[in-house]
């Protein structure tokens, strides 16, 4: 028997998500509540240039409170497609163009608590076509050659989780770089 949802009421409305409070009856029919964050999507991007290095961004993350190395990202406008939001964000991070973008999967960020599903997609063959940032972003790229960058997550010196999911995902995409 699944859960049944009862009621939701929004507690907050932000300017990239919202949140709701749901009151649902479990299998055993008792009442238990559970805050969500309502999310429209992102993306995340494994950009690759032809040399074989990923080209990370540096940005602090005021919630880490700290400076974080993460593969480029960003929030879907509304309902932008995923694709559109990633060719958008790699140019708007990296100051980088795809020349192909191709998408290797998705994932939900964080189910226990958010809606917010990512879609992971590699970008190849770029070439230089930026996009003025946005007002809140202050970062830096960084290149890294792909054995390091998956070395540096292997060690746990990558504490991003959407930047070590979309190194799993794409890693098939890199072995050559590997070898």
């Amino acid at each position: 028997m699944p859960f049944e949802l009862l009621r939701s009421e929004i507690l907050m409305q932000g300017r990239a998500f919202k949140i709701r409070r749901d009151y649902l009856k479990t299998p055993d029919n008792r009442e238990t509540k559970y805050e969500i964050v309502e999310h429209g999507g992102s993306v995340v991007i494994v950009p690759m240039d032809n040399e074989g290095n990923l080209l990370f961004v540096r940005q602090y993350r005021h919630a880490a409170g700290m400076d974080m190395l993460e593969l480029p990202a960003g929030t879907r406008d509304g309902d932008e497609p995923f694709e559109e939001c990633a060719a958008r964000e790699i140019r708007e991070e990296t100051g980088m163009e795809a020349g192909t973008l191709t998408h290797i999967g998705s994932f939900y960020l964080a189910p226990g608590y958010s809606t917010e599903y990512m879609g992971v997609f590699l970008a190849v063959d770029l070439s230089h076509n930026p996009l003025e940032a946005d007002d809140d972003e202050f970062l830096s790229v960084e290149k890294i050659p792909v054995r390091e960058a998956i070395q540096r997550a292997e060690r746990g010196e990558i504490p991003d989780a959407k930047s070590l999911s979309a190194l799993l995902l794409a890693r098939p995409h890199l072995d050559t770089y590997l070898k």
